[in-house]
């Protein structure tokens, strides 16, 4: 008997054909680990570079059962399968990591903010809206203007909207039908001086890893922009939110990646969202830490020994290719990354083989170096060229 083909190789079925599938590839074919995706067509991002893809959606328990036939563990690029169908996988004998009794935190908001209250994490100030006539009582608490969202179903900045007044408010909630389960978030609006990203790494055994604190900027939502490490973020601070993350992937049991978004405010730092899979804020450690997110989401979930999260240079900066209004200012794709590589050598250009449209993620530019200014300067260069912002 050969003994090559005595040795069978882990094999993880990830739900959802997006980049977060695509870049976990990668690692995947490194480790010699088998990979395989749902994808709802054959043209998503994945399933353009992946071998092994299931053709379904992540909605359909027969797609997801078929997902995991021979897998030793399924795990997920989005948040968006129903609870029970977690459950049904599990109950066939599935690994599935993080488990529905994690993952639950990131599909629920109002579950979240409860779990993030009962482990004492700090969070703005929020409640439960139950109608257009609680808007008044509503105000009173959190003051305007006031973030509104829906428990369910928002990612990239849908389904969270800021509203200055009872009226907006009320227009939002009668003309904005909820998912099923779903229900009306209001937050307090936090003065904060920046955002921040805390990510962790979590085996089923315990072992845990920390990344560094990222400083991530937000446009319309929807992240823009990362520098890992946060400049000027104190080591106190830095700890805090490492221990914080560390501390909720315990308490929630989270296996894989988590990515917690916080707002550095003058009151402390506030937990804002929660990721349970590679996330935006953690691209950059594709090419600037010694283990990507991608290949310790995969160690985490096989639970196999974590890999190194330390940085590989004192400065690193990843910028998102986002789809313009109008897709006719996009230079020819080839042209594009051709320019942008013999401009910048340095420069590492991740494209999603996505069709551009408005506000769509299309990929994603990083430099590694040693002058902050810099590198923020060739970044934003790189992107607004592929962007077509600008044509020099």
């Amino acid at each position: 008997m050969n003994p090559v083909t005595e040795r069978r190789i882990p094999r993880v079925g990830m739900v959802g054909g997006g980049q977060l599938s695509r870049m976990t590839a990668a690692p995947a074919t490194a480790l010699a680990i088998g990979f395989r995706v749902l994808a709802t067509s054959a043209d998503e991002s994945a399933a353009q570079v992946v071998s092994d893809v299931v053709i379904g959606h992540h909605d359909d328990l027969d797609a997801l059962l078929r997902l995991a036939d021979g897998c030793d563990v399924v795990t997920f690029d989005h948040e968006h399968v129903p609870p029970a169908y977690l459950l049904e996988l599990e109950a066939s004998g599935v690994a599935v990591r993080p488990g529905p009794g994690a993952l639950v935190h990131a599909q629920d908001k109002r579950t979240m903010r409860e779990a993030l209250a009962a482990a004492g994490a700090p969070t703005p100030r929020w409640t439960i809206v139950e109608g257009i006539g609680d808007l008044t009582r509503t105000g009173d608490y959190l003051g305007w203007p006031l973030v509104l969202k829906v428990s369910r179903g928002g990612y990239d900045g849908r389904g969270v909207w800021v509203v200055s007044s009872h009226q907006e408010a009320a227009d939002i909630l009668a003309t904005t039908p909820l998912a099923a389960d779903a229900a009306w978030l209001a937050e307090e609006r936090v003065a904060f001086t920046r955002e921040l990203a805390a990510q962790v790494a979590r085996s089923p055994s315990g072992q845990a890893v920390a990344y560094p604190v990222v400083r991530t900027v937000q446009v319309d939502g929807m992240c823009s922009e990362v520098v890992a490490p946060c400049p000027g973020l104190s080591d106190e601070r830095a700890m805090q939110a490492q221990e914080l993350a560390l501390g909720l992937a315990k308490d929630l049991d989270v296996t894989g990646m988590l990515a917690v978004e916080l707002f550095d405010a003058p009151q402390g730092i506030l937990v804002n969202e929660l990721a349970m899979r590679p996330h935006n804020s953690g691209h950059w450690s594709i090419d600037g830490a010694v283990t990507s997110q991608f290949e310790n989401h995969l160690r985490a979930v096989l639970d196999l020994p974590l890999g190194d999260p330390h940085p590989l240079a004192p400065w690193t900066v990843m910028v998102n290719v986002i789809g313009p209004r109008d897709a006719d200012t996009l230079p020819p794709l080839q042209d594009a990354y051709r320019h942008v590589l013999a401009r910048d050598p340095g420069v590492r250009v991740h494209l999603y083989g996505k069709d551009p449209r408005p506000g769509r993620k299309l990929g994603h530019v990083t430099v590694v170096g040693d002058n902050l200014d810099t590198l923020l300067a060739r970044a934003h260069h790189a992107a607004n060229y592929l962007m077509g912002v600008i044509d020099e």
